[in-house]
């Protein structure tokens, strides 16, 4: 699929079919995250592969009432995969305290923006833009704050790493829950870019 196709073709899946995923499809779009930039090449990032029945259903019952699912659940439930790209601050932090860096120490003050998230951020893209070259759907969303606890143990995520959210993966079923792009126009270009001045 040529590359602006898979752009035009990206949009977030709420229902899946269940059937699984190739591994092989899975691993490919692994690989292409870590093909993300990174600043200082830190590479701060990790993504937890929730890839068995067990799991997922682990990570549905750290976050959600599988019992009575509504619409969104229902559908979501459904998926064979979840990935969750975490971040590691501790990793960049720790890259440019590194002599080509020149910087001597760990102060998180030199980092204005938080690069560890937006780079991981970049990497997610790059799953989503992936799993759309492969025929497949995707849905990025975020784990609720009062959960994250509960999938940190569930997963022994080290308290070095963040999620940042989650990704489903899967093959996506006709019909299901439909997103905010159904009731809410694209914003047009001439709102958005602005060239030379705001």
């Amino acid at each position: 699929m040529e590359f602006s196709e898979v752009v035009r073709r990206r949009k977030m899946v709420r229902s899946y079919t269940g059937d699984p995923v190739d591994p092989a499809v899975l691993d490919k779009i692994l690989h292409n995250a870590t093909r993300a930039p990174s600043a200082g090449f830190s590479q701060g990032w990790g993504f937890l592969v929730l890839d068995t029945p067990d799991d997922v259903r682990r990570y549905w019952s750290a976050t959600a009432e599988v019992d009575s699912p509504d619409e969104w659940l229902t559908g979501m439930m459904q998926a064979p995969v979840i990935v969750i790209p975490c971040s590691s601050k501790a990793a960049y932090l720790d890259r440019y305290a590194e002599k080509d860096k020149g910087w001597e120490d760990r102060d998180e003050a030199r980092w204005p923006m938080p690069f560890w998230h937006m780079d991981t951020a970049m990497a997610t893209m790059l799953i989503l833009q992936t799993v759309v070259d492969e025929g497949l759907g995707a849905l990025y969303f975020g784990i609720p704050p009062e959960s994250e606890t509960a999938v940190r143990d569930a997963f022994t995520i080290p308290d070095t790493f963040d999620p940042i959210g989650a990704v489903t993966i899967g093959h996506p079923a006709p019909g299901g829950a439909k997103g905010s792009p159904t009731r809410r126009k694209r914003a047009p270009l001439e709102d958005v870019i602005h060239r030379g001045h705001w």
